[in-house]
C-alpha cells in the first residue's frame, strides 16, 4: 500500500511591514497571495536556503510542496497585522530536519508581478537557520551591495525573499472520521455486526456527515467573510459530532457476544447455563 502522503497544520509563514531587500511586504501582497495560490497553476516547492538544487539527491533538493494559503488577522507588539499561513507536504527529509531542531525557519520568495498580472504570487517556500531578525539584516545588507548575492537563488531578481520565521510543524490525521469508524467495524465479529447493523450504519452515517461539515468548514475558512454561515455549520458539526459520541458510547457498552441458551438434560434439569 503506497504511504500516504503527510500534511501539516496551518502555520505563519510571513507578516505585512517585514524588512526584505530594503522593501516592506505589502498586506495586498499576502492577501493575493492568498487569493491567487493554486498548486495546479504554479505549485511553490520547499527549498533549502532558496537554493534550487539540480541534483535529486543533494543537499539542496526539495522537501515538500506548498497545498494552500490563507491570510489572518493577527496582533504584533499590539498591533493589528495582516499574516499569510501556509499548508504543506514535507518530505521525510524535511520531518526529520525538523524534529532535529534543523532547518526550523521559513522564509517566502515573492513574486509581486506574476506572470506579468500584477498581482503577487508564492512562487517558493524555503527553509532555513536564519531567524528574522538575522535574516532581515542579510537581506538589506544584499540588498544595498552593488550586487546581491541573492539575486542568483531568486526566480526573477526583483522577487522579494522575506526575513524567516520560525514553525515547528504539526501534522493532520490523515485517516478520516469515516475510515477509523470503519476499521472499527471491521475488527469486531461478524456476529457483533449483523446484531448490531443499526447502530453500524447509524454511526457510519454520522461520521459521513462529519467528514462532509468538516471539509465545508475548511473551505469557508479560506479568507471568506461567510461568518453567518460558518456560525451555523459550526453549530451543526457540534451537533453531529455529538451524535457520533453518543452511538460510539452505544457500541462500546453493547455485548459483542450471544448468550447461549440453556441446555436441558436427559432427566429434564437444566444442566448448563453458559
Amino acid at each position: 500500500m503506497a504511504k500516504k502522503a503527510l500534511k501539516s497544520k496551518w502555520f505563519r509563514v510571513g507578516v505585512a511591514g517585514d524588512t526584505t531587500d530594503g522593501r516592506e511586504i505589502d498586506p495586498k501582497w499576502l492577501e493575493e497571495m492568498a487569493e491567487t495560490y493554486n498548486p495546479e497553476t504554479y505549485g511553490a516547492r520547499v527549498n533549502c536556503e532558496h537554493v534550487r538544487g539540480m541534483a535529486p539527491d543533494g543537499s539542496f533538493g526539495a522537501f515538500g510542496d506548498v497545498l494552500a494559503l490563507k491570510t489572518e488577522t493577527v496582533q504584533i507588539d499590539g498591533e493589528d497585522k495582516v499574516a499569510l499561513y501556509a499548508q504543506i507536504s514535507p518530505n521525510d527529509d524535511l520531518v526529520a530536519l525538523n524534529k532535529k531542531r534543523k532547518k526550523v525557519y521559513t522564509s517566502m520568495e515573492i513574486d509581486h508581478n506574476f506572470s506579468g498580472k500584477d498581482k503577487a504570487y508564492l512562487v517558493g517556500l524555503a527553509v532555513t537557520d536564519s531567524p528574522a531578525s538575522l535574516g532581515t539584516e542579510m537581506l538589506e545588507f544584499a540588498a544595498k551591495a552593488q550586487h546581491n548575492p541573492f539575486n542568483d537563488r531568486k526566480q526573477k531578481p526583483e522577487n522579494v525573499f522575506s526575513a524567516a520565521r520560525e514553525v515547528e510543524l504539526e501534522f493532520e490525521d490523515s485517516t478520516s472520521i469515516l475510515d477509523k469508524v470503519k476499521s472499527i467495524f471491521s475488527k469486531s465479529e461478524a456476529t457483533h455486526a449483523e446484531q448490531h447493523g443499526d447502530v453500524t450504519a447509524a454511526i457510519e452515517a454520522i461520521a459521513s456527515e462529519v467528514a462532509d461539515l468538516k471539509d465545508q468548514f475548511s473551505e469557508l475558512g479560506k479568507g471568506n467573510d461567510d461568518t453567518e454561515q460558518l456560525k451555523k455549520l459550526q453549530t451543526d458539526l457540534s451537533g453531529a459530532l455529538e451524535k457520533l459520541n453518543t452511538l460510539e458510547q452505544q457500541l462500546d457498552k453493547t455485548p459483542n457476544f450471544t448468550r447461549r441458551p440453556a441446555a436441558s438434560g436427559g432427566n429434564g434439569q437444566l444442566v448448563t447455563d453458559c
